[in-house]
C-alpha cells in the first residue's frame, strides 16, 4: 500500500458528501451519497427502518466484525415562528447557540430549501452590559413580515435548519467544514473498504461498514444495528478535540495534537484485548497515534456496541478535530490518512479464532 492513500477521487467524493445536509433524524440523502460510493468495494447492502446504511464483506461468514462511524451532523428545529415572521429555534443534537449570531442557514421543506439568517443586533444598538447568545435571543430572519409569509414558504414547526457552510483545504494540510463530527469518519470507513478491494484482501470473516444514524441524540443508531448484525468485534471511528488551540484547558481535556497520529481511548467500554490488538498494529506498521482517557463512557457509538447483545469486544479511534460542532471543523489530512492505514492494517491482522476472553 502506498504511503499516499486519499486519491483525487476520494477527496472529490469527500467534498460532496461534506457539503451535502445530513441532520440527524434526517440522514438518507448523505447516506445514498455514500452507499452509491462505497457500492465497488462491497458485496451487498443493508439497511434499517431508521436510515443506518451497512456494506457487506463476505455476508455469509459467521464470525463478524463491524468498523463503524455515525453519519448525522448537529442542526437546528423551527420552533416559534412570531406574527412578525421571525423564526426561534430549538437544539437537534448538540447545536452551538454561540456561534449561531451572522450565520447563512437552510431550512429544509417539502418545497426545497429555503434561505434565512440568524440575525443579530448592530454593535451600535447593544447595551454596555452586552447579552450573550442564548436560545432566548437567537433567531431566524427569513425575510417575511409575517407568519403567513413563513408559511407560503413552506416553513412550519418541525422544519429542520443547517448551515450552509462549505468544505474547503487550509494550507494543504488540512480539512474544513461543518460536519467532519463525523462523515469524516464515514470517509475513512469507506475508504478502508476501498482498500482492502484495490489490494485484493481477502479477510477471513465477514466486515459490516456501519454508517449509523442518531449518534448526536443518544447512540440510538448504533444500538439498534448492534442488535439486527450481532457483531463479534466492533471498531469505532469518531472525533476527539485537538486540544492545541487557545482557550483549551489541557488538564481537563488532555493534550493532544492534530497531525500527530489517530487517538486511541482508554475506558471501561473498550475492550483491552481489542485495544493491545491495534497498538501492536499500529507499532508494527509503524503507524503514528495519540492516547486518551475516558471517564465513565467515551460519549461515542463504541458504548452503543460494547453493550449491545451479550456485550461486544469494542474499540474506539478517534481523529483528532478543532472547533467541534462549528461549521469550521478542522482535521490534519495526515491523521485522516493514519486512521485509515491503522483500521486497515488491523483488519488484515485479525483472525476470527482470536480469543478477547479476559481468562483466556
Amino acid at each position: 500500500m502506498s504511503k499516499k492513500i486519499i486519491t483525487k477521487k476520494s477527496e472529490q467524493f469527500l467534498s460532496t458528501y461534506l457539503n451535502n445536509a445530513s441532520p440527524t433524524g434526517f440522514e438518507s440523502s448523505g447516506q445514498k451519497l455514500w452507499m452509491e460510493y462505497l457500492k465497488p468495494y462491497v458485496d451487498k447492502f443493508e439497511t434499517d427502518a431508521y436510515g443506518t446504511a451497512v456494506g457487506i464483506i463476505n455476508p455469509e461468514a459467521p464470525f463478524r466484525v463491524v468498523i463503524e462511524a455515525h453519519a448525522d451532523e448537529i442542526s437546528w428545529f423551527v420552533h416559534y415562528i412570531t406574527k412578525d415572521g421571525f423564526v426561534y429555534v430549538r437544539r437537534n443534537g448538540g447545536s452551538d447557540h454561540q456561534i449561531a449570531p451572522s450565520k447563512r442557514v437552510n431550512i429544509h421543506t417539502k418545497k426545497g430549501i429555503v434561505k434565512a439568517v440568524f440575525g443579530w443586533p448592530a454593535i451600535h444598538t447593544r447595551n454596555e452590559k452586552e447579552e450573550a447568545p442564548t436560545l432566548k435571543n437567537i433567531c431566524l430572519d427569513l425575510g417575511c413580515s409575517t407568519s403567513e409569509e413563513v408559511a407560503e414558504l413552506g416553513v412550519h414547526v418541525g422544519c429542520v435548519i443547517t448551515y450552509e457552510d462549505e468544505f474547503m483545504v487550509l494550507n494543504k494540510t488540512r480539512y474544513v467544514g461543518r460536519a467532519l463530527d463525523n462523515r469524516m469518519g464515514g470517509f475513512m470507513i469507506a475508504e478502508v473498504a476501498r482498500l482492502l478491494k484495490e489490494n485484493d484482501v481477502k479477510l477471513p470473516y465477514g466486515l459490516y461498514i456501519v454508517n449509523a444514524v442518531q449518534e448526536e441524540v443518544g447512540l440510538r443508531g448504533a444500538e439498534m444495528i448492534a442488535n439486527r448484525i450481532k457483531p463479534n468485534v466492533a471498531i469505532v471511528t469518531d472525533v476527539c478535540h485537538d486540544t492545541q488551540t487557545p482557550m483549551i484547558n489541557k488538564i481537563e481535556q488532555g493534550d493532544l495534537t492534530g497531525g500527530k497520529g489517530p487517538v486511541l481511548t482508554y475506558g471501561p467500554a473498550v475492550h483491552n484485548k481489542l485495544l493491545d490488538h491495534i497498538i501492536t498494529t499500529a507499532e508494527k506498521e509503524k503507524i503514528a497515534f495519540q492516547r486518551a482517557a475516558a471517564s465513565r463512557a467515551t460519549g461515542t457509538d463504541t458504548d452503543a456496541f460494547a453493550y449491545s447483545n451479550d456485550g461486544v469486544p469494542s474499540a474506539l479511534i478517534s481523529l483528532p478535530l478543532r472547533y467541534m460542532h462549528t461549521t469550521v471543523e478542522m482535521c490534519h489530512k495526515d491523521d485522516v490518512e493514519g486512521t485509515i492505514s491503522l483500521i486497515y492494517a488491523s483488519l488484515k491482522r485479525l483472525k476470527p479464532t482470536q480469543s478477547f476472553s479476559y481468562f483466556d
